[in-house]
Formats: structure tokens, C-alpha cells, sequence
């Protein structure tokens, strides 16, 4: 279960690296001022950063075998999965407005300075392989924590 929960948990870190990077590559950054990205960079650096400190207490859990070490991995997952679940919801207008016909408005597909916001370049495969990765993540770091499936 350990194992597993660890392959999972880079399998989603992969997706994460991604996105941040094309949200970076894309403006995302310098759109907070204008106020067209829908993502804050703080939920966004949180989410990583807090993923980035829960992973590397679940490697060093797979080689010590400390509960508590176990424990605290998945008590950093539950705000990883909070901030998780706030970026998804304001992920989703700006993906819907992308997948609608017609021109775009300024008011919802477009910055103030007439760009489209950085998370409209994530590709939904991405974010849908992410979030269900993240999802068996948090399952098996909670098994595993619970002793349940041996490791």
C-alpha cells in the first residue's frame, strides 16, 4: 500500500508540475495583477507546496515506517485536496467559456489587457488524470496510515 500510495502520489505530482509549469510559461503569474487569471498565486504556490512537503514526508514514512510520519503526510493532503477542490471550481467557467461557440466576451474569457487567462492552456486530460490520481492518492496514504493493506 505504501508503494503504491508513493507511485500514485508522483504520478499526480507529474500532472501538478505541468500545469504549474504551462500556467507559469503562459502569464499566469503576471495575470494577477490584471486580474485574469481565476487562480490565486497564493492557492496555486500553497497547493504545490504543501503536496511538494506531504511527498517528501511519504518517502521518508516508506523508509522509516513511523506512523505518526504516515499520519502527517495525510494531514497535509487534506488542505492540498481543499485547495485542490477551490482551483478545480474556478477552473471550470474558464474551461467552459473556451468550449463555447461564438466569440468570446471580454467579460468572461478575457483580462482587462485582452489575453485569456494562463489556466485555459491546461489540457483537460491533464487535470482529469491529476485529480483522480489525487483522489487514489489520498485513499491509499489513509489505508496505509490506518495499517490497513500492509505495506
Amino acid at each position: 500500500m505504501d508503494i503504491a500510495a508513493l507511485i500514485t502520489w508522483v504520478v499526480t505530482a507529474l500532472g501538478g508540475f505541468y500545469m504549474l509549469g504551462t500556467w507559469i510559461r503562459r502569464g499566469g503569474i503576471r495575470q494577477q495583477q490584471s486580474g485574469t487569471s481565476r487562480l490565486p498565486a497564493p492557492v496555486i504556490f500553497g497547493h504545490f507546496a504543501l503536496a511538494a512537503i506531504g511527498l517528501v514526508v511519504w518517502i521518508v514514512y516508506v523508509v522509516a515506517e513511523k506512523s505518526a510520519l504516515a499520519w502527517t503526510s495525510f494531514g497535509l493532503l487534506l488542505p492540498v485536496a481543499l485547495l485542490g477542490f477551490v482551483m478545480l471550481a474556478r477552473w471550470i467557467p474558464v474551461h467552459r467559456d473556451r468550449t463555447t461557440a461564438g466569440a468570446p466576451t471580454a467579460a468572461t474569457v478575457q483580462g482587462a489587457d485582452g489575453t485569456v487567462p494562463a489556466e485555459r492552456h491546461f489540457p483537460v486530460p491533464v487535470v482529469l488524470a491529476h485529480g483522480l490520481f489525487a483522489v487514489v492518492t489520498l485513499v491509499l496514504v489513509l489505508l496505509a496510515a490506518l495499517g490497513i493493506g500492509g505495506t
